[in-house]
Protein backbone atom coordinates (compact mmCIF):
# COMPACT_ATOMS: atom_id res chain seq x y z
CA UNK A 1 0.00 0.00 0.00
CA UNK A 2 2.87 2.39 0.76
CA UNK A 3 4.47 1.80 -2.09
CA UNK A 4 1.41 2.45 -4.62
CA UNK A 5 0.88 5.72 -2.75
CA UNK A 6 4.20 6.36 -3.39
CA UNK A 7 3.77 6.04 -7.28
CA UNK A 8 0.41 7.67 -7.15
CA UNK A 9 2.48 10.64 -5.57
CA UNK A 10 5.22 11.08 -7.38
CA UNK A 11 5.18 10.86 -10.89
CA UNK A 12 8.64 10.39 -11.50
CA UNK A 13 7.42 6.74 -9.94
CA UNK A 14 4.65 6.60 -12.10
CA UNK A 15 6.18 7.23 -15.70
CA UNK A 16 9.90 5.74 -14.81
CA UNK A 17 9.83 4.09 -18.15
CA UNK A 18 9.40 6.84 -20.07
CA UNK A 19 11.55 8.74 -17.97
CA UNK A 20 14.38 5.65 -18.30
CA UNK A 21 14.10 5.91 -22.23
CA UNK A 22 14.88 10.02 -22.04
CA UNK A 23 17.20 9.61 -19.56
CA UNK A 24 19.43 6.83 -21.49
CA UNK A 25 19.27 8.08 -24.87
CA UNK A 26 20.50 11.56 -23.61
CA UNK A 27 23.27 9.83 -21.67
CA UNK A 28 24.34 7.90 -24.91
CA UNK A 29 24.59 10.89 -27.15
CA UNK A 30 26.71 12.82 -24.45
CA UNK A 31 29.23 9.60 -24.51
CA UNK A 32 29.01 9.44 -28.21
CA UNK A 33 29.60 13.33 -28.39
CA UNK A 34 32.87 12.59 -27.29
CA UNK A 35 34.28 10.12 -30.12
CA UNK A 36 32.03 10.25 -32.89
CA UNK A 37 33.79 14.20 -33.97
CA UNK A 38 37.13 12.99 -33.85
CA UNK A 39 37.24 11.01 -37.28
CA UNK A 40 35.32 14.46 -38.31
CA UNK A 41 38.17 16.49 -37.35
CA UNK A 42 40.31 17.14 -40.88
CA UNK A 43 37.10 17.45 -42.56
CA UNK A 44 36.62 20.52 -39.87
CA UNK A 45 39.83 21.84 -40.25
CA UNK A 46 39.78 21.60 -43.97
CA UNK A 47 36.34 23.41 -43.84
CA UNK A 48 37.46 25.99 -41.40
CA UNK A 49 41.11 26.52 -42.89
CA UNK A 50 43.20 25.56 -39.36
CA UNK A 51 45.57 23.62 -38.73
CA UNK A 52 45.19 20.09 -37.11
CA UNK A 53 46.86 21.49 -33.71
CA UNK A 54 44.20 24.07 -33.61
CA UNK A 55 41.14 21.67 -34.46
CA UNK A 56 41.88 19.48 -31.67
CA UNK A 57 40.51 21.57 -29.31
CA UNK A 58 37.26 20.86 -30.58
CA UNK A 59 38.01 17.98 -28.77
CA UNK A 60 39.87 18.68 -25.74
CA UNK A 61 37.59 21.30 -25.21
CA UNK A 62 34.55 19.29 -24.90
CA UNK A 63 36.05 16.89 -22.56
CA UNK A 64 37.75 20.05 -20.31
CA UNK A 65 34.47 21.42 -19.71
CA UNK A 66 32.65 18.00 -18.71
CA UNK A 67 34.89 16.56 -16.49
CA UNK A 68 35.42 19.67 -15.01
CA UNK A 69 31.55 20.19 -14.44
CA UNK A 70 31.05 16.23 -13.52
CA UNK A 71 32.18 16.30 -9.84
CA UNK A 72 29.38 19.21 -8.82
CA UNK A 73 26.32 17.97 -10.95
CA UNK A 74 24.98 16.93 -7.16
CA UNK A 75 25.44 20.13 -5.91
CA UNK A 76 24.00 22.00 -9.47
CA UNK A 77 21.22 19.26 -9.10
CA UNK A 78 20.24 20.70 -5.38
CA UNK A 79 20.82 24.16 -6.27
CA UNK A 80 18.47 24.55 -9.20
CA UNK A 81 16.21 21.33 -8.47
CA UNK A 82 17.25 18.08 -10.66
CA UNK A 83 13.82 18.59 -12.57
CA UNK A 84 15.01 21.81 -13.85
CA UNK A 85 18.63 21.37 -13.74
CA UNK A 86 18.44 18.08 -15.77
CA UNK A 87 15.99 19.01 -18.38
CA UNK A 88 18.35 22.67 -19.21
CA UNK A 89 21.41 20.97 -19.25
CA UNK A 90 19.91 18.84 -21.94
CA UNK A 91 18.23 22.03 -23.63
CA UNK A 92 21.85 23.70 -23.57
CA UNK A 93 23.38 20.19 -25.14
CA UNK A 94 21.12 20.48 -28.07
CA UNK A 95 21.27 24.15 -28.76
CA UNK A 96 25.15 24.31 -28.34
CA UNK A 97 25.07 21.03 -30.58
CA UNK A 98 22.98 22.87 -33.45
CA UNK A 99 25.41 25.74 -33.43
CA UNK A 100 28.17 23.67 -33.32
CA UNK A 101 26.93 22.39 -37.11
CA UNK A 102 26.66 25.90 -37.79
CA UNK A 103 30.13 27.29 -36.71
CA UNK A 104 31.71 28.65 -39.55
CA UNK A 105 34.85 29.69 -37.37
CA UNK A 106 37.29 28.13 -35.32
CA UNK A 107 36.48 30.25 -32.46
CA UNK A 108 32.76 29.58 -32.20
CA UNK A 109 32.86 25.60 -32.75
CA UNK A 110 35.02 25.85 -30.22
CA UNK A 111 33.24 27.55 -27.77
CA UNK A 112 29.78 26.21 -28.42
CA UNK A 113 31.65 22.71 -28.09
CA UNK A 114 32.39 23.85 -24.35
CA UNK A 115 28.92 24.49 -23.52
CA UNK A 116 27.95 21.44 -25.42
CA UNK A 117 30.46 19.69 -22.72
CA UNK A 118 29.22 21.80 -19.75
CA UNK A 119 25.51 20.43 -20.23
CA UNK A 120 26.77 16.54 -20.76
CA UNK A 121 27.82 16.26 -17.83
CA UNK A 122 24.66 16.02 -16.13
CA UNK A 123 23.47 13.76 -19.07
CA UNK A 124 25.60 11.12 -17.44
CA UNK A 125 25.58 11.43 -13.55
CA UNK A 126 22.30 12.82 -12.70
CA UNK A 127 20.59 10.83 -15.44
CA UNK A 128 21.94 7.43 -13.35
CA UNK A 129 21.33 8.88 -10.14
CA UNK A 130 17.70 9.73 -11.29
CA UNK A 131 17.51 6.17 -12.54
CA UNK A 132 18.44 4.75 -9.09
CA UNK A 133 15.78 6.62 -7.25
CA UNK A 134 13.05 6.27 -9.28
CA UNK A 135 13.42 2.28 -9.66
CA UNK A 136 12.91 -0.36 -7.09
CA UNK A 137 15.10 -2.97 -6.18
CA UNK A 138 14.09 -5.90 -7.97
CA UNK A 139 14.29 -3.40 -11.52
CA UNK A 140 18.14 -1.96 -10.94
CA UNK A 141 20.12 -4.35 -12.13
CA UNK A 142 18.13 -4.15 -15.41
CA UNK A 143 17.93 -0.90 -15.83
CA UNK A 144 21.65 -0.01 -14.41
CA UNK A 145 22.45 -2.99 -17.22
CA UNK A 146 20.42 -1.05 -19.73
CA UNK A 147 21.74 2.48 -19.31
CA UNK A 148 25.81 0.97 -18.81
CA UNK A 149 25.05 -0.79 -22.10
CA UNK A 150 24.64 2.64 -23.93
CA UNK A 151 27.83 4.16 -22.29
CA UNK A 152 29.99 1.00 -22.97
CA UNK A 153 28.25 0.77 -26.85
CA UNK A 154 28.34 4.55 -27.63
CA UNK A 155 32.29 5.17 -27.59
CA UNK A 156 32.66 2.01 -29.29
CA UNK A 157 30.55 2.78 -32.16
CA UNK A 158 31.42 6.86 -32.44
CA UNK A 159 34.30 6.66 -34.43
CA UNK A 160 32.40 4.44 -37.14
CA UNK A 161 29.22 6.57 -36.87
CA UNK A 162 31.39 9.78 -37.19
CA UNK A 163 33.11 8.74 -40.68
CA UNK A 164 29.93 6.99 -41.98
CA UNK A 165 27.83 10.70 -41.82
CA UNK A 166 31.29 12.63 -42.83
CA UNK A 167 31.79 10.59 -45.49
CA UNK A 168 27.86 10.70 -46.77
CA UNK A 169 26.82 13.72 -45.47
CA UNK A 170 29.07 16.17 -43.88
CA UNK A 171 30.74 16.99 -40.66
CA UNK A 172 27.93 19.40 -39.62
CA UNK A 173 25.61 16.57 -39.88
CA UNK A 174 27.87 14.99 -36.76
CA UNK A 175 26.15 17.90 -34.36
CA UNK A 176 22.65 18.01 -36.29
CA UNK A 177 21.64 14.15 -35.43
CA UNK A 178 21.58 15.50 -31.61
CA UNK A 179 18.99 17.46 -32.51
CA UNK A 180 15.69 15.92 -32.73
CA UNK A 181 16.94 12.96 -30.07
CA UNK A 182 17.61 15.42 -27.69
CA UNK A 183 14.70 17.28 -28.14
CA UNK A 184 12.61 13.91 -27.44
CA UNK A 185 14.90 13.36 -24.03
CA UNK A 186 14.14 17.23 -22.46
CA UNK A 187 10.51 16.69 -23.64
CA UNK A 188 10.37 13.53 -21.61
CA UNK A 189 12.51 14.53 -18.47
CA UNK A 190 11.29 18.20 -18.59
CA UNK A 191 7.14 16.93 -18.35
CA UNK A 192 7.42 13.42 -16.21
CA UNK A 193 10.68 14.33 -14.03
CA UNK A 194 9.81 15.65 -10.63
CA UNK A 195 12.50 17.02 -8.09
CA UNK A 196 14.52 14.68 -5.88
CA UNK A 197 13.69 14.94 -2.80
CA UNK A 198 16.86 14.30 -1.46
CA UNK A 199 19.63 18.03 -1.82
CA UNK A 200 22.91 18.69 -0.47
CA UNK A 201 23.45 21.98 1.80
CA UNK A 202 23.20 24.45 -1.34
CA UNK A 203 22.69 27.76 0.73
CA UNK A 204 26.00 29.32 -0.13
CA UNK A 205 28.72 28.79 -2.88
CA UNK A 206 32.08 27.27 -2.21
CA UNK A 207 33.88 29.43 -4.29
CA UNK A 208 37.00 28.36 -2.82
CA UNK A 209 36.49 24.73 -3.75
CA UNK A 210 35.06 25.80 -7.14
CA UNK A 211 38.22 27.77 -8.36
CA UNK A 212 40.96 25.02 -6.99
CA UNK A 213 38.80 22.26 -8.35
CA UNK A 214 37.95 24.00 -12.09
CA UNK A 215 42.02 24.84 -11.63
CA UNK A 216 42.99 21.48 -10.62
CA UNK A 217 40.80 19.49 -12.89
CA UNK A 218 40.79 21.61 -16.47
CA UNK A 219 45.25 21.34 -15.94
CA UNK A 220 45.15 17.71 -15.60
CA UNK A 221 42.50 17.28 -18.30
CA UNK A 222 44.62 19.59 -20.66
CA UNK A 223 47.47 17.57 -19.86
CA UNK A 224 46.64 14.36 -20.21
CA UNK A 225 44.92 15.51 -24.03
CA UNK A 226 48.04 17.46 -25.02
CA UNK A 227 50.97 16.14 -23.40
CA UNK A 228 52.10 13.57 -25.75
CA UNK A 229 51.56 15.89 -28.94
CA UNK A 230 53.62 18.55 -26.98
CA UNK A 231 56.27 15.99 -26.26
CA UNK A 232 55.00 16.55 -22.05
CA UNK A 233 57.34 18.21 -20.24
CA UNK A 234 59.60 19.28 -23.01
CA UNK A 235 56.60 22.12 -23.43
CA UNK A 236 56.99 24.53 -20.80
CA UNK A 237 53.48 25.20 -20.65
CA UNK A 238 52.90 20.76 -19.74
CA UNK A 239 55.46 21.53 -16.82
CA UNK A 240 53.34 24.75 -15.55
CA UNK A 241 49.90 23.41 -16.11
CA UNK A 242 51.16 19.76 -13.97
CA UNK A 243 52.16 22.20 -11.38
CA UNK A 244 49.20 23.95 -11.09
CA UNK A 245 47.28 20.55 -11.32
CA UNK A 246 49.41 19.07 -8.37
CA UNK A 247 48.98 21.83 -6.02
CA UNK A 248 45.44 22.47 -6.32
CA UNK A 249 44.15 19.16 -6.29
CA UNK A 250 45.40 18.21 -2.84
CA UNK A 251 44.20 21.13 -1.48
CA UNK A 252 40.96 21.04 -3.21
CA UNK A 253 40.41 17.66 -1.30
CA UNK A 254 41.79 19.05 2.03
CA UNK A 255 39.07 21.83 1.78
CA UNK A 256 36.45 19.80 0.99
CA UNK A 257 36.70 17.68 3.75
CA UNK A 258 37.86 20.65 5.99
CA UNK A 259 35.20 21.00 9.07
CA UNK A 260 35.49 24.97 8.61
CA UNK A 261 33.61 24.65 5.25
CA UNK A 262 30.44 23.90 6.20
CA UNK A 263 28.86 23.59 2.65
CA UNK A 264 31.20 21.89 0.43
CA UNK A 265 30.90 22.01 -3.23
CA UNK A 266 31.03 18.20 -3.69
CA UNK A 267 30.66 15.86 -0.79
CA UNK A 268 34.00 13.64 -0.73
CA UNK A 269 32.75 12.12 2.50
CA UNK A 270 30.97 9.67 0.72
CA UNK A 271 34.58 8.35 -0.11
CA UNK A 272 34.40 6.47 3.42
CA UNK A 273 32.18 4.36 1.79
CA UNK A 274 34.49 1.05 0.95
CA UNK A 275 32.41 -0.02 -1.72
CA UNK A 276 32.21 2.99 -3.95
CA UNK A 277 35.72 3.74 -3.16
CA UNK A 278 36.65 0.49 -4.33
CA UNK A 279 34.19 1.31 -6.86
CA UNK A 280 35.98 4.45 -8.19
CA UNK A 281 39.41 2.81 -8.44
CA UNK A 282 37.85 -0.30 -10.53
CA UNK A 283 35.83 2.16 -12.81
CA UNK A 284 39.58 4.09 -13.71
CA UNK A 285 41.12 0.88 -14.61
CA UNK A 286 37.46 0.52 -16.84
CA UNK A 287 37.96 3.67 -18.23
CA UNK A 288 41.73 3.14 -18.85
CA UNK A 289 40.97 -0.29 -20.75
CA UNK A 290 37.62 0.77 -22.05
CA UNK A 291 38.55 4.18 -23.72
CA UNK A 292 42.39 2.53 -24.43
CA UNK A 293 40.93 -0.18 -26.14
CA UNK A 294 39.01 1.82 -28.01
CA UNK A 295 41.83 4.29 -28.99
CA UNK A 296 44.27 0.91 -30.03
CA UNK A 297 41.94 -1.40 -31.77
CA UNK A 298 41.13 0.77 -34.83
CA UNK A 299 44.61 2.50 -35.11
CA UNK A 300 46.22 -0.99 -35.24
CA UNK A 301 43.82 -1.94 -37.87
CA UNK A 302 43.79 1.04 -40.10
CA UNK A 303 47.46 1.29 -39.78
CA UNK A 304 48.83 -2.22 -39.86
CA UNK A 305 45.85 -4.24 -41.37
CA UNK A 306 44.68 -1.58 -43.95
CA UNK A 307 41.16 -1.99 -42.97
CA UNK A 308 38.87 1.24 -43.62
CA UNK A 309 36.62 3.00 -40.34
CA UNK A 310 33.74 1.25 -41.84
CA UNK A 311 35.35 -2.24 -41.68
CA UNK A 312 37.00 -1.39 -38.30
CA UNK A 313 33.18 -0.70 -37.39
CA UNK A 314 31.74 -3.88 -38.47
CA UNK A 315 34.96 -5.71 -36.69
CA UNK A 316 33.77 -4.12 -33.16
CA UNK A 317 30.18 -4.91 -34.00
CA UNK A 318 30.24 -8.43 -32.52
CA UNK A 319 31.74 -7.46 -29.67
CA UNK A 320 29.37 -4.81 -28.69
CA UNK A 321 26.64 -7.13 -29.37
CA UNK A 322 28.34 -9.55 -26.55
CA UNK A 323 28.67 -6.52 -24.32
CA UNK A 324 24.81 -6.46 -24.32
CA UNK A 325 24.03 -10.07 -23.85
CA UNK A 326 26.22 -10.02 -21.09
CA UNK A 327 25.58 -6.46 -19.51
CA UNK A 328 21.52 -8.36 -19.17
CA UNK A 329 22.40 -11.52 -17.87
CA UNK A 330 25.04 -10.16 -15.27
CA UNK A 331 22.36 -7.69 -14.24
CA UNK A 332 19.42 -10.50 -13.79
CA UNK A 333 22.35 -12.94 -11.92
CA UNK A 334 23.05 -9.67 -9.46
CA UNK A 335 19.78 -8.89 -9.03
CA UNK A 336 19.55 -6.63 -5.51
CA UNK A 337 16.39 -8.14 -4.83
CA UNK A 338 17.41 -11.70 -5.29
CA UNK A 339 21.05 -12.03 -5.80
CA UNK A 340 21.74 -15.75 -7.51
CA UNK A 341 25.95 -15.07 -8.17
CA UNK A 342 27.45 -13.21 -5.82
CA UNK A 343 28.80 -9.78 -8.08
CA UNK A 344 32.26 -10.09 -6.74
CA UNK A 345 32.59 -13.65 -8.55
CA UNK A 346 31.13 -12.13 -11.78
CA UNK A 347 34.09 -9.45 -11.13
CA UNK A 348 36.30 -11.64 -11.31
CA UNK A 349 35.35 -13.80 -14.18
CA UNK A 350 34.88 -10.27 -16.03
CA UNK A 351 38.52 -9.30 -14.99
CA UNK A 352 39.52 -12.72 -15.99
CA UNK A 353 37.90 -12.41 -19.60
CA UNK A 354 39.42 -8.41 -20.30
CA UNK A 355 42.83 -9.74 -19.42
CA UNK A 356 42.66 -13.36 -21.97
CA UNK A 357 41.44 -11.02 -24.54
CA UNK A 358 43.74 -8.22 -24.22
CA UNK A 359 46.81 -11.35 -23.70
CA UNK A 360 45.11 -12.03 -27.25
CA UNK A 361 45.30 -9.08 -29.02
CA UNK A 362 48.47 -8.42 -28.12
CA UNK A 363 49.60 -11.44 -30.07
CA UNK A 364 48.04 -10.12 -33.18
CA UNK A 365 50.36 -11.36 -36.44
CA UNK A 366 51.27 -7.76 -38.45
CA UNK A 367 50.34 -9.96 -41.25
CA UNK A 368 47.20 -11.23 -40.05
CA UNK A 369 43.18 -10.80 -40.43
CA UNK A 370 40.33 -8.93 -38.34
CA UNK A 371 39.35 -12.27 -38.02
CA UNK A 372 42.32 -13.64 -35.72
CA UNK A 373 40.78 -10.72 -33.45
CA UNK A 374 37.27 -11.67 -33.60
CA UNK A 375 37.46 -13.88 -30.45
CA UNK A 376 39.49 -11.77 -28.74
CA UNK A 377 37.02 -8.85 -29.13
CA UNK A 378 33.52 -11.14 -28.19
CA UNK A 379 35.50 -11.86 -25.07
CA UNK A 380 36.23 -8.18 -24.29
CA UNK A 381 32.39 -7.45 -24.79
CA UNK A 382 31.50 -10.50 -22.28
CA UNK A 383 34.19 -9.32 -19.40
CA UNK A 384 33.32 -5.67 -19.47
CA UNK A 385 29.55 -6.13 -19.48
CA UNK A 386 30.43 -8.42 -16.42
CA UNK A 387 32.45 -5.90 -14.76
CA UNK A 388 30.59 -2.53 -14.80
CA UNK A 389 26.92 -3.76 -14.40
CA UNK A 390 28.09 -5.16 -10.79
CA UNK A 391 30.46 -3.17 -10.02
CA UNK A 392 28.09 -0.23 -10.57
CA UNK A 393 25.63 -2.04 -8.36
CA UNK A 394 28.51 -2.83 -5.46
CA UNK A 395 29.40 1.27 -5.73
CA UNK A 396 25.23 2.43 -4.99
CA UNK A 397 24.56 -0.60 -2.47
CA UNK A 398 24.97 1.38 0.20
CA UNK A 399 24.07 4.89 -0.41
CA UNK A 400 21.19 6.61 1.06
CA UNK A 401 19.93 9.74 -0.04
CA UNK A 402 22.31 12.61 -1.34
CA UNK A 403 24.98 10.32 -1.52
CA UNK A 404 23.54 8.74 -4.57
CA UNK A 405 24.16 11.79 -6.75
CA UNK A 406 27.68 12.56 -5.36
CA UNK A 407 28.61 8.99 -5.93
CA UNK A 408 27.31 8.88 -9.29
CA UNK A 409 29.22 12.23 -10.44
CA UNK A 410 32.66 10.53 -8.89
CA UNK A 411 31.85 7.73 -10.41
CA UNK A 412 31.10 9.36 -13.91
CA UNK A 413 34.32 11.47 -12.91
CA UNK A 414 36.73 8.31 -12.29
CA UNK A 415 35.47 7.02 -15.92
CA UNK A 416 36.07 9.48 -18.16
CA UNK A 417 39.76 10.53 -15.91
CA UNK A 418 40.28 6.89 -16.54
CA UNK A 419 40.09 6.99 -20.18
CA UNK A 420 41.84 10.07 -20.50
CA UNK A 421 44.69 8.39 -18.65
CA UNK A 422 44.61 5.96 -20.82
CA UNK A 423 44.97 7.77 -24.35
CA UNK A 424 47.73 9.45 -23.01
CA UNK A 425 49.58 6.72 -21.67
CA UNK A 426 49.31 4.76 -24.68
CA UNK A 427 49.58 7.43 -27.37
CA UNK A 428 52.93 7.86 -25.93
CA UNK A 429 53.40 4.41 -25.06
CA UNK A 430 52.28 3.33 -28.79
CA UNK A 431 55.27 6.20 -29.77
CA UNK A 432 57.72 4.77 -27.60
CA UNK A 433 57.58 0.91 -28.28
CA UNK A 434 57.55 2.14 -32.38
CA UNK A 435 60.63 3.68 -32.02
CA UNK A 436 62.61 1.54 -29.88
CA UNK A 437 61.39 -2.14 -31.97
CA UNK A 438 62.47 -0.54 -34.89
CA UNK A 439 65.89 0.62 -33.63
CA UNK A 440 66.12 -2.96 -32.87
CA UNK A 441 64.81 -4.15 -36.30
CA UNK A 442 66.88 -2.18 -37.76
CA UNK A 443 70.26 -3.68 -35.90
CA UNK A 444 69.55 -6.93 -37.96
CA UNK A 445 69.55 -5.39 -41.42
CA UNK A 446 73.36 -4.96 -42.64
CA UNK A 447 75.49 -5.81 -45.46
CA UNK A 448 76.28 -9.25 -45.32
CA UNK A 449 73.53 -10.82 -43.61
CA UNK A 450 72.80 -13.80 -45.42
CA UNK A 451 68.78 -13.61 -44.86
CA UNK A 452 68.58 -10.07 -45.77
CA UNK A 453 70.98 -10.20 -48.78
CA UNK A 454 68.54 -12.74 -50.06
CA UNK A 455 65.03 -10.90 -49.22
CA UNK A 456 66.64 -7.65 -51.20
CA UNK A 457 67.71 -9.58 -54.29
CA UNK A 458 64.10 -11.03 -54.46
CA UNK A 459 62.49 -7.50 -53.60
CA UNK A 460 64.35 -6.27 -56.31
CA UNK A 461 63.77 -8.40 -58.80
CA UNK A 462 60.31 -7.96 -58.13
CA UNK A 463 60.81 -4.20 -58.72
CA UNK A 464 61.84 -5.02 -61.96
CA UNK A 465 58.92 -7.29 -63.04
CA UNK A 466 56.85 -4.43 -62.14
CA UNK A 467 58.46 -1.86 -64.68
CA UNK A 468 61.17 -0.27 -62.51
CA UNK A 469 64.75 -0.25 -64.38
CA UNK A 470 67.18 -2.85 -63.22
CA UNK A 471 70.10 -1.41 -61.27
CA UNK A 472 69.57 1.76 -59.29
CA UNK A 473 65.90 2.58 -59.47
CA UNK A 474 64.67 -0.97 -58.92
CA UNK A 475 67.08 -1.30 -56.19
CA UNK A 476 65.79 2.58 -54.58
CA UNK A 477 61.67 0.86 -54.79
CA UNK A 478 62.99 -2.13 -53.43
CA UNK A 479 64.71 -0.26 -50.19
CA UNK A 480 61.46 1.99 -50.07
CA UNK A 481 59.56 -1.69 -49.65
CA UNK A 482 61.93 -2.67 -47.16
CA UNK A 483 61.69 0.22 -44.94
CA UNK A 484 57.76 0.49 -45.28
CA UNK A 485 58.22 -3.49 -43.89
CA UNK A 486 60.48 -2.98 -41.07
CA UNK A 487 57.72 0.01 -40.13
CA UNK A 488 55.03 -2.12 -40.06
CA UNK A 489 56.53 -4.53 -38.00
CA UNK A 490 57.82 -2.16 -35.23
CA UNK A 491 54.41 -0.15 -35.19
CA UNK A 492 52.24 -4.01 -34.90
CA UNK A 493 54.88 -4.68 -32.09
CA UNK A 494 54.38 -0.82 -30.26
CA UNK A 495 50.16 -2.19 -30.36
CA UNK A 496 51.26 -5.73 -29.32
CA UNK A 497 52.93 -4.11 -26.37
CA UNK A 498 50.45 -2.08 -25.79
CA UNK A 499 47.37 -4.27 -25.20
CA UNK A 500 49.34 -5.96 -23.41
CA UNK A 501 50.06 -3.35 -21.29
CA UNK A 502 46.50 -2.81 -21.01
CA UNK A 503 46.38 -6.60 -19.86
CA UNK A 504 48.73 -5.84 -17.06
CA UNK A 505 47.03 -2.82 -15.66
CA UNK A 506 43.82 -4.95 -15.45
CA UNK A 507 45.50 -7.75 -13.73
CA UNK A 508 47.45 -5.12 -11.43
CA UNK A 509 44.02 -3.99 -10.37
CA UNK A 510 42.28 -7.25 -9.76
CA UNK A 511 43.00 -7.42 -6.06
CA UNK A 512 40.72 -4.33 -5.36
CA UNK A 513 37.74 -6.76 -5.62
CA UNK A 514 38.77 -7.60 -1.94
CA UNK A 515 37.64 -4.11 -0.65
CA UNK A 516 33.72 -4.50 -1.93
CA UNK A 517 31.69 -6.55 0.66
CA UNK A 518 29.29 -9.27 0.09
CA UNK A 519 26.12 -8.31 -1.51
CA UNK A 520 22.91 -8.69 0.37
CA UNK A 521 19.65 -8.22 -0.94
CA UNK A 522 17.83 -5.08 -0.85
CA UNK A 523 14.32 -4.01 -0.12
CA UNK A 524 11.90 -4.35 -3.15
CA UNK A 525 10.33 -0.26 -2.37
CA UNK A 526 11.54 2.47 -4.55
CA UNK A 527 14.48 3.41 -3.38
CA UNK A 528 13.52 7.32 -3.37
CA UNK A 529 10.86 6.54 -0.85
Amino acid sequence: MAVAAAIRADPSVRYRWIILFGLITAAILEVLDTTIVNVSLPHMAGNLGVTSEEIAWVSTGYILSNVVVLPITAWLASRFGRKRYLSGSILLFVIASFFCGTSTTLTSLVVWRILQGAGGAALLSTSQATIREIFPAEQQSFVQAIYILGIIAAPTLGPTAGGWITDNFSWHWVFFINLPIGLVSFFIVSTFLEDSEFTMATHRVDWIGLALMVAGLASLQYVLEEGNSRLWFEDGRMVVLATIAILALPIFVWWQLSPRNKAPIVNLRVLANRDLSAALILFIVLGFGLYGGVFLFPMFTQGVLGLTPTETGLALLPGGIATGISAILTGRLANPAKIIVDPRIMIVSGLGLFFVSMYSLAHLPPTGSVDDAFIALILRGFGLGMLFVPINLAAFATLKGAEIAQGSALLNLCRQLGGSFGIAVLSSFVTHQAASARAGLVNHIFVGNPALDSRFAAMTQAMVAKGYAAGAPAQHAAASLLNAQVQGQATAIAYNSSFMLIAIVVLVASPLILLLRKARITSARPVAH
